[in-house]
């Protein structure tokens, strides 16, 4: 068996002919498979919004205590980074659908078990049991759904897919909160919460499941050190990948304000809970409608220079959130954060599954996705730090300034990814084996 996996099907050229126009907005989406796969992506992050939003309200009403809330998202992170190298290797090698099938259904019994704990009024402590459970089960969906998608479509719908997959996303992260905070106050506890997480993921369960397996022979490679690092070296090695998602990286760690805003909604703004929910939601607002118009306008044809001045816009919008003292201006800042980070987000996407060939696509990701846990949670981390050291407003506005400052750095080290033109003539020669055929719409 070849070490490295390789699909039996023909090449886009050959594609059958009654397949969607790649020009087309919503191209991805009318493939079969990629539709079902939304779907259940849509499903299975909703389920951790609303679980995350009954766990935050509830720990908190049990304990009264911010470090038992904190250890929230701690709980999960752990394990998805400690997690990372063999979650790669696995995606790399064994099916990644059934890893897929089998993180989800972790999760439904850990939606179960948290049930029964609020119900029963369990101890806190099994909580994070079962938290660090859920981590587990994420660790290993993250890098294997991310490897799994492009499998169901050509090549050339890439830059489409990343669209609607990161939009996808946020639809969840607007939907997810509003559907937990609604179900709470209906039902007048988290327990009922639990119970519809469980339900979304067993949804989103059903939907993964009809797709059907595609033909791709996987790694036979030994687990091994050398194996495991695979990912991480060959980011390393290519300079445009490595550079891209640095950007991310530090972009999001220094310049991340959303774990702030209960201390600018109070205390800076003067508003409420319900302005709250509307300045956490902006964000997700912003980029699911530039989601929607990059889906209909044409490719970029400068992609570097159109990331570049993206997460420069972040960091100007940024800094304009942390003076601003007008909620109206705070709110239209957050949707133009959440604009600008979509515009970067689709073309990093598409550029490291271009440029991935498909025996590392877990691995590849895997890496990835420690970038975006480390820029989120640490992000987090370093805000609420920077506000303790110097204030909310300070932190804010250093950290808008950290992030443009990151974007010329950038230029410095990785003086190649400004050059870059159209995602759909950077492909590496051997991207031709992650081409398969899109199924039947």
């Amino acid at each position: 068996m070849s070490p490295h996996p390789h699909n039996s099907h023909p090449k886009s050229s050959e594609i059958h002919h009654n397949h969607p126009n790649p020009a087309d907005p919503f191209a991805a989406l009318k493939i079969r498979d990629f539709r079902l796969f939304a779907i259940g992506r849509i499903l299975i992050f909703t389920s951790f919004q609303m679980q995350t939003i009954a766990l935050g309200w509830e720990i908190y009403d049990r304990t009264g205590s911010a470090l038992a809330l904190g250890g929230v998202g701690l709980a999960q992170v752990t394990p998805m980074i400690l997690l990372t190298l063999l979650a790669g290797h696995v995606a790399d090698r064994h099916d990644r659908k059934n890893t897929i099938l089998f993180a989800i259904f972790l999760s439904i019994l850990c939606s179960l078990g948290l049930t029964a704990i609020s119900y029963g009024k369990g101890s806190i402590a099994w909580v994070y049991v079962l938290l660090a459970l859920i981590g587990i089960g994420r660790a290993f969906l993250k890098p294997s759904s991310d490897a799994f998608i492009w499998q169901l479509i050509p090549i050339e719908m890439f830059a489409n897919a990343a669209t609607w997959n990161s939009s996808s996303f946020h639809l969840a992260a607007v939907a997810g909160p509003a559907l937990g905070g609604l179900a709470i106050a209906v039902l007048g506890k988290a327990t009922g919460v639990y119970l519809f997480a469980a339900l979304a993921a067993f949804l989103c369960f059903v939907a993964v499941a009809t797709i059907p397996k595609r033909p791709v022979t996987y790694a036979s490679e030994p687990i091994s050190l050398k194996a495991l690092s695979a990912g991480f070296k060959f980011v390393w090695h290519n300079q445009v990948i490595l550079g891209s998602i640095s950007l991310d990286l530090f972009a999001v760690l220094l310049g991340g304000a959303t774990a702030l805003l209960p201390i600018f909604a109070k205390d800076i703004l003067h508003v409420g809970a319900l302005e709250l929910g509307f300045l956490q939601a902006a964000p997700s607002i912003g980029s699911l409608i530039m989601a929607v118009a990059i889906a209909h306008l044409p490719p970029f044809k400068r992609s570097g220079l159109a990331m570049l001045w993206s997460v420069v816009g972040f960091g100007i919008v940024t800094i304009v959130f942390g003076l601003s003292r007008w909620f109206w201006l705070s709110l239209l800042m957050l949707f133009f954060s959440g604009a600008l980070d979509m515009i970067s987000v689709v073309i990093r996407h598409t550029l490291v599954q271009i440029r991935t060939p498909e025996h590392l696509r877990g691995r590849v990701a895997a890496v990835n996705s420690v970038f975006i846990s480390a820029s989120n949670e640490l992000g987090g981390f370093e805000s609420g730090l920077a506000a303790a050291a110097f204030g909310p407003i300070l932190s804010v506005v250093g950290g808008g300034i950290g992030t443009i400052a990151v974007v010329l750095a950038t230029l410095w080290l990785f003086p190649s990814l400004k050059n870059l033109g159209a995602l759909a003539d950077y492909r590496e020669p051997d991207s031709e084996l992650t081409e398969v055929q899109a199924s039947e719409v």
